[in-house]
């Protein structure tokens, strides 16, 4: 986690007045806002139920709860999404292997309980404070880390473009002149406009199979109760393998935090505001882990801060945490609509590819911004070593052929994924290469003293009674 700047240099479209004037559109342009964080989400979220075998339908349900949950406990203040992990992706492939509908449970009592490793983390920074448990989290080793989720992500999205590169770079067009040169709501809702665009190019040039939405209902359940962890305890209860699920899921979870203190780190450094010291990292991972934890007992994949909402923040720069909110309204209401998820199923790898390409780049770019604005000191060999090792680990292995460091342990194998391996690497090699100075909440050196952090979250009243205070 960085320390956040607290008095950025920003332009005049960047500045708190022309980021409060966007909140003053009113509702339905509010609404709208949502609804692009809700698409932005969308390619990666319903991907996972689709490789694991989760319920789509759940899988909306409880990232819609599941952000409520984390903007309740982290006061409403940090403006992230909750979406589909994708690290769990191989805990549940390893208990279910093609998707058997009488062992996901299993699985996602084991995610249950790796959500419970957040909680731990949570009380820790509640206890120490974030001023030593950051230390470990300095800007030279967060900074890779969010250049590395970017990254890594974007294999997935050349994948998806590499479909249709035609309707890719339709989504790519439709989104880089939107946000550069429309104007009014056109400027600040590109993503959804690039979706609507690409879709509909898609759809006219023959690319969608819309057979699944003719057969889907309008109105059904999210989710079945004999897919929910709950079913499990029962006369057929598997004690074994509930334990070996526990086991092998639950170490997924370091990376996950990790990833996490990233994505937090990248909120807020895309916002200028410091969400690690307030609301706090203890409150945000209490989110997120009850979260997760929430979403694998009812059936649907672990949640993750999402580094596409993120992108979404960055090209908008509309921070407003109530449009979180109405996305995650918009995604519990469409969960109870099997023909809108039919709908968004039948959306071309392409659209995603495209619209994706240009999120993660964004989500790199921060974490670019992020070691830029905390002048980190390339001149020192400890600096350098330490960004090389975890950018090639992070990538290197991600894009091995096993995509993975696989640690045999006894009768099961745990695999550590590249931003892991990277990530705990770069924490190990700021502590013991001597030079490491860095203090959380302190200035950067060669900056002044922040009077204190922009309120570009919250609501207007706030924002002008703490103007009104400094006189």
């Amino acid at each position: 986690m960085s320390e956040i700047k607290t008095t950025p240099t920003m332009g005049a479209e960047d500045s708190p007045d022309a980021i409060y004037d966007a909140r003053k559109l009113g509702a339905p342009k509010m609404a709208v806002f949502g609804l692009q964080h809700m698409f932005a989400m969308f390619g990666a979220t319903i991907l996972v139920p689709t490789l694991t075998g989760l319920s789509v339908s759940a899988t909306l349900l409880f990232a819609g709860l599941g952000t409520l949950l984390f903007h309740f406990v982290s006061k409403g203040k940090v403006p992230a999404f909750l979406g589909s992990s994708f690290a769990f992706i191989a805990g549940y492939a390893a208990i279910a292997p093609n998707g058997e509908a009488d062992l996901l449970p299993y699985a996602c009592l084991g995610v249950a309980c790796a959500g419970l490793l957040y909680l731990v983390l949570s009380a820790l920074f509640r206890v120490f404070g974030p001023t030593r448990v950051m230390r470990f989290f300095p800007p030279v080793v967060t900074g890779p880390i969010v250049i590395s989720i970017g990254l890594i992500l974007a294999s997935s999205a050349i994948g998806n473009a590499s479909t249709n590169w035609l309707i890719a770079i339709v989504a790519i067009a439709i989104i880089v002149v939107a946000n550069i040169w429309g104007k009014g709501m056109v400027r600040i809702i590109p993503i959804l406009l690039g979706v609507i665009g690409a879709y509909l190019v898609a759809a006219l040039t023959g690319q969608v199979d819309f057979t699944g939405v003719a057969e889907a209902a309008w109105i059904g359940l999210p989710f079945a109760w004999g897919d929910t962890a709950f079913s499990l305890f029962g006369a057929s209860f598997d004690a074994g393998l509930a334990i070996t699920a526990i086991i092998t899921i639950m170490p997924l979870a370091f990376a996950t935090m990790i990833e996490h203190i990233g994505d937090v780190s990248a909120i807020s450094s895309t916002c200028n505001r410091n969400f690690i010291a307030e609301p706090g990292l203890h409150r945000t991972l209490l989110g997120d882990g009850l979260a997760t934890i929430l979403a694998s007992l009812f059936g649907a994949p672990a949640n993750t801060t999402y580094g596409e909402n993120t992108g979404v923040l960055a090209l908008t720069r509309v921070f407003d945490p109530r449009v979180i909110r109405i996305a995650a309204l918009f995604a519990i209401a469409f969960s109870f609509c099997p023909k809108f998820a039919a709908v968004i199923a039948a959306m071309p790898a392409c659209v995603i590819g495209g619209v994706s390409l240009v999120l993660y780049g964004m989500i790199s770019a921060v974490g670019i911004r992020n070691l830029v604005e905390n002048h980190v000191d390339f001149m020192k060999s400890r600096n350098v070593l330490i960004t090389a090792l975890i950018l090639v680990l992070s990538l290197g292995i991600a894009y091995s052929a096993a995509g993975a460091i696989v640690v045999p342990m006894g009768g099961i194998t745990i695999s550590l994924s590249g931003l892991a391996v990277g990530s705990v690497v770069g924490i190990v090699l700021n502590m013991v290469l001597p030079g490491h100075e860095y203090v959380f909440g302190e200035a950067s050196e060669g900056e002044a003293e922040a009077e204190g952090p922009l309120p570009l979250e919250g609501n207007l009243e706030e924002f002008e009674e703490l103007e009104a205070q400094k006189g």
